[in-house]
């Protein structure tokens, strides 16, 4: 009973449309700075500098 309570409040808080984007936009962000962070570490590789959105 316990663990269809708990899915029923994961689906709940994940379906909303907003929460998902969010959450999809702010994985990207954190993956954009990392791979700056490394680029700048290694100072080797192409940088994109283009400044388009990557998705």
């Amino acid at each position: 009973m316990k663990l269809i309570l708990l899915s029923i409040a994961v689906i709940t808080a994940f379906t909303s449309c907003n929460t998902t984007i969010g959450l999809g936009r702010d994985m990207r962000i954190l993956g954009e700075n990392m791979e700056k962070s490394a680029e700048q570490q290694y100072s080797g590789g192409s940088a994109d500098t283009s400044g388009a959105p990557v998705y």
